[in-house]
């Protein structure tokens, strides 16, 4: 029985849909959204080096990289554990892939949408149970109103549902094959081998057919998201236990301040009682009868009657 291994390894991703086509073609078909009459139909790979204008920059290597036969350019990229850099890193190379289409002096009309397409293995938006997003740049006011040239879409493998969407057969193929088929899985789950794009997938991931040099790639990639791992949770460690920290000091600011205030409050309040109650004992030693005090003091008849027997003991 054939083992494999999983497809979200850097060293796999890249073999199935960066030397491939006709994978690469299904794949973004399935999942990008693109009107049925602008759905790919070929492709050519570009390099996955983005490099810098600048000889101070920065090389930014992608998964893979390619444009369709309208000169619509696409960039995929396999995420494992999420980061807000690597959102930020899509909208880098994604406007440097479409600021590149023009020369100098070149006429704005030929620019074509470039689209960013990440693949996370994780979950980062946790205030909503939806999978798929998908980022363009609309007016907030009319949202038919839309500015083509960059637009994104984020998978989240972990919260991904197959039930809502039952209607998009290759996109949940395609997902759970990246979700389901993991390090050494050797029973291909249910319903994956129904499609011949999929089984020629699998094929790739055969572990027999990786040389011992791929084998040690396919295990360092493994050895350095581990050590990404481990350094993403000791930073959401530490930024949560600042966040907690921060949060019982501005806490106990808060309600120092709170309980000045109702201090003073309570405080002003007892002194204008002491100050009515002092009027009313006044009034009363004057003579002043208990329906004159009760008519510039807006008491009732028996508040100034409690009043004046609080103070007489």
């Amino acid at each position: 029985m054939a083992r494999y291994l999983d497809p979200k390894n850097d060293m796999t991703f890249k073999r199935i849909f960066g030397e491939h086509p006709r994978l690469l073609i299904s794949f973004l078909n399935a999942l990008m959204p693109l009107a049925p009459g602008r759905r790919i139909e070929s492709l050519t790979y570009l390099s996955p080096e983005q490099v810098p204008d600048s000889p101070l920059g920065k090389d930014s290597i992608v998964d893979v990289k390619c444009v369709d036969s309208l000169g619509r350019q696409f960039i995929v990229e396999m995420q494992m554990y999420w980061s807000e850099i690597f959102k930020s890193r899509m909208v880098f190379n994604a406007s440097k892939a479409y600021v590149r289409q023009l020369g100098k002096g070149g006429n704005y009309r030929l620019l074509q949408p470039v689209y960013g397409l990440g693949i996370i293995n994780d979950a980062f938006d946790r205030h909503t149970e939806e999978f798929y997003h998908h980022y363009q740049t609309i007016n907030r006011y009319n949202t038919d109103e839309v500015i083509e040239g960059l637009e994104f879409v984020l998978i989240e493998l972990e919260k991904f549902n197959p039930e809502k969407w039952a209607d998009r057969k290759m996109a949940v193929l395609w997902l759970r094959f990246l979700r389901e088929i993991e390090d050494q899985t050797r029973k291909v789950p249910e319903g994956l081998l129904e499609s011949e794009e999929i089984r020629e997938a699998l094929e790739l991931c055969e572990e027999g057919a990786f040389t011992p040099e791929e084998m040690e790639a396919y295990d360092r990639h493994w050895d350095r998201i581990s050590t990404e791992k481990g350094l993403n949770d000791q930073a959401r460690a530490e930024g949560l236990a600042k966040g907690l920290a921060e949060g019982e000091a501005k806490g106990r600011a808060e309600g120092r301040a709170e309980g000045e205030a109702k201090g003073l409050a309570e405080g002003e309040a007892k002194g204008r009682v002491k100050e009515l109650e002092r009027i009313i004992l006044t009034a009363h030693q004057n003579k002043l009868s208990i329906q004159q005090i009760q008519a510039f003091s807006g008491l009732s008849e028996d508040a100034v009657r409690e009043i004046l027997k609080r103070c007489a003991t």
